[in-house]
């Protein structure tokens, strides 16, 4: 998600992509969507924590993102929270996913479900796991930043 998103764009996040993995690249993709479930999505009825995405026959898709369904809105309708989602992008985009995921190691994690003009989009990563090693340093270096700025903050 870039810088320029506010918390108020914000749908939902995947904290824990950070945590397990090397962020290397960011894309930006639409979400094919029914009606109820934009309505949950602004209420904010989004979790994509377990969610990943694959690409099957030139087209991506996300699986495992769960919308909980509003009471209210989706009366008439058989609502299915955690259906596969079409991802749009395109066609020079999907081949360059394609073409990276390959690599050894690459997956594309979804990172961020955001509003941008009105429309619904998902900022996913091309990630590459980390090791146990990995997090702990991780860890170190936030604890470090987070020292220092207290630091500061006493002078």
């Amino acid at each position: 998600m870039s810088k320029k998103e506010t918390s108020d764009n914000s749908i939902a996040r995947n904290k824990k992509a950070f945590h397990d993995y090397f962020i290397e690249e960011h894309f930006e993709a639409g979400l094919a969507l029914q009606g109820w479930e934009v309505k949950s999505l602004r209420a904010g009825r989004a979790q994509i924590k377990e969610s990943y995405v694959l690409i099957k026959d030139g087209e991506a898709y996300l699986f495992g993102c769960h919308i909980s369904p509003l009471v209210s809105a989706s009366t008439h309708i058989k609502t299915d929270p955690t259906r596969t989602r079409k991802l749009l992008l395109h066609r020079a985009e999907i081949s360059r996913l394609i073409g990276a995921s390959e690599r050894k190691g690459y997956t594309l994690m979804p990172l961020a479900l955001y509003w941008k003009h009105g429309r619904a989009k998902l900022d996913m990563g091309l990630a590459k796991g980390k090791k146990e090693h990995d997090k702990r340093e991780t860890e170190k270096d936030r604890d470090w930043q987070r020292e220092k700025q207290r630091l500061m903050r006493a002078k």
